[in-house]
């Protein structure tokens, strides 16, 4: 059973600041990062205004496609598995989970749509990740198990492989829901998950469990025990250098999708629990203001593991969306709308509450 951890995101702190204290401006580049994107040539055409206070443009996401493929990533097979029949729809998981994340959501979605579950790169039985995998890489590798336009669903990590998705291949996306996903993180958002990090690399089991103590909440660890450790040992059991690889595109590639965002013409829905510190209710929010016909969902009382958490709400959200969205998208959508949703909905923890959500489009 996993314990209460209190003091623990203090002691962590005191460990980094140690460790950056002895570590001179030559000191070896930490496993697993990933290099910058290269920038678009200077004058391009088809490249937006850079956005306030950039130095530097990142990369296109659909440069390659639009120039014929060249230098594009080429995809490693992935472990997947696929059940129930209808539209076609994908799950992908976060950093150091892998496909199980969604065995709660399975049965709902499958009753409406052929559910393809996969193992992203570097987690569960799909190939090892390198060091310098890029979010790119992670998009094409889902890309080539797609056949046509499939309603993509991505948590976390799979949230943003998702969005380079619906940037790089819009004629696979029919539509993209974002669950607890990231975006544009702060100073101070971006410094906390590079303290993350850096546990990782120095006390992989310490990392492990700080997750498990970030996501669980006292009252639902002790309502189910079991599950939280299960969620551990997929941590634990993870190859290291995999790890550490696929949480450096996890740290860092909001920054570089968020100037792109504004070209998603799938319909989009971002979920995220309203609890959950990491991946917040306001980042929901701004990845709906910045994509076309964007809309958020917050679950109240919620925290980031919402596909376990409260996975027939979630379920709910999805197919209400995929529902909506039964055809492929034509483009971008105009106009700016706000409202509520309120309704209770079935959720497997206590403390059921009513749903709110936000539109902008």
């Amino acid at each position: 059973m996993v314990s209460d951890m209190g003091g623990f995101e203090a002691g962590t702190r005191a460990r980094v600041a140690a460790s950056r204290a002895g570590r001179g401006p030559g000191a070896a580049a930490t496993a697993g990062t990933e290099p910058s994107e290269p920038t678009p040539e200077a004058g391009a055409a088809d490249a937006p205004a850079d956005p306030p206070g950039a130095s530097a443009r990142p990369e296109d996401p659909g440069r390659e496609t639009r120039a014929g493929g060249a230098g594009a990533p080429v995809p490693v097979a992935l472990s997947h598995e696929a059940h129930g029949d209808g539209p076609e729809l994908v799950l992908l998981h976060g950093v150091g989970l892998d496909r199980h994340l969604w065995d709660r959501c399975l049965p709902a979605l499958a009753a409406r749509h052929r559910v393809t579950l996969v193992d992203l790169r570097g987690h569960g039985a799909s190939p090892a990740a390198a060091a310098g995998v890029s979010l790119a890489e992670l998009a094409a590798d889902v890309a080539a198990l797609l056949s046509g336009p499939t309603h993509v669903v991505g948590f976390s990590l799979g949230a943003l492989v998702a969005q380079r998705l619906g940037l790089d291949r819009p004629d696979l996306t029919a539509s993209l829901t974002l669950v607890s996903s990231v975006a544009d993180r702060s100073d101070e958002e971006r410094a906390a998950v590079e303290l993350r990090q850096e546990l990782a690399v120095q006390d992989f089991g310490a990392s492990a469990w700080a997750a498990v103590d970030r996501w669980f909440s006292p009252a639902w660890r002790a309502q189910e025990p079991g599950l939280a450790r299960q969620v551990l040992d997929t941590l634990l059991a993870n190859d290291r250098a995999s790890y550490l690889a696929c949480y450096q595109v996890f740290a860092t590639a909001d920054a570089g999708l968020w100037p792109w965002l504004p070209r998603i013409a799938a319909p989009t829905m971002a979920v995220t629990g309203e609890r959950d510190p990491g991946s917040t209710p306001a980042m929901s929010h701004r990845l709906a203001e910045r994509i076309p016909g964007g809309r958020a969902v917050i679950v109240p009382g919620a925290r980031h593991l919402l596909p376990l958490e409260c996975p027939q709400e979630l379920a709910d959200l999805i197919l209400a969306h995929t529902g909506t969205h039964t055809g492929t998208h034509t483009g971008t959508h105009t106009g700016t709308h706000t409202g509520t949703l309120t309704g209770t909905r079935s959720r497997t923890r206590p403390g059921s509450h009513p749903g709110q959500e936000s539109h902008r489009s």
